[in-house]
């Protein structure tokens, strides 16, 4: 990665982390260039996949999801395409926004997000009940969300 980015790439990328409407003429400002070799390094992030996509970081509190939810998965077994069957049912979900195959007691942890208890339910026995590959689950309620950042600092 050295090799790859300098100072200015890693404040570039520092930047958007923050902020990704910045516009290229406001970074040339805060890296002291100019905006048409902003733009190219920019460009060059993307392309070489340091920057995966712009989002937009939506409340889900203020459209009534306010119940988040980190699920422990373990699966009955572990084989190859039991696995891909259960990422590929999860994928279908609405309620899980986050999916990690993890070590440990457990093989994947899901973030899910819900609108109540009551929500949050339906959701574990009708549509986790409903992937067959799940062996047991584990839910941790979360009471408070202190910080959520995707902005890696370096």
């Amino acid at each position: 990665m050295d090799e790859l980015l300098d100072e200015t790439d890693l404040k570039l990328l520092r930047l958007l982390g923050e902020d990704s409407k910045i516009t290229t003429k406001d970074l040339a400002t805060k890296v002291n260039l100019s905006p048409s070799p902003v733009f190219e390094r920019v460009k060059r992030l993307e392309t070489k996949g340091f920057i995966k996509k712009y989002i937009a970081l939506i409340d889900a509190e203020k459209l009534d999801y306010g119940l988040i939810v980190f699920c422990n998965i373990r699966l009955k077994q572990h084989d190859k395409s039991i696995g891909h069957d259960f990422v590929s049912e999860i994928m279908k979900l609405n309620e899980v926004v986050e999916c990690y195959n993890i070590s440990g007691d457990f093989d994947f942890l899901l973030k899910v997000l819900a609108k109540d208890m009551k929500h949050y339910q339906d959701f574990v026995f009708n549509k986790l009940g409903s992937v067959k590959s799940i062996g047991s689950t584990h839910s941790t309620f979360v009471m408070c969300e202190n910080k959520n950042t995707y902005n890696i600092n370096f």
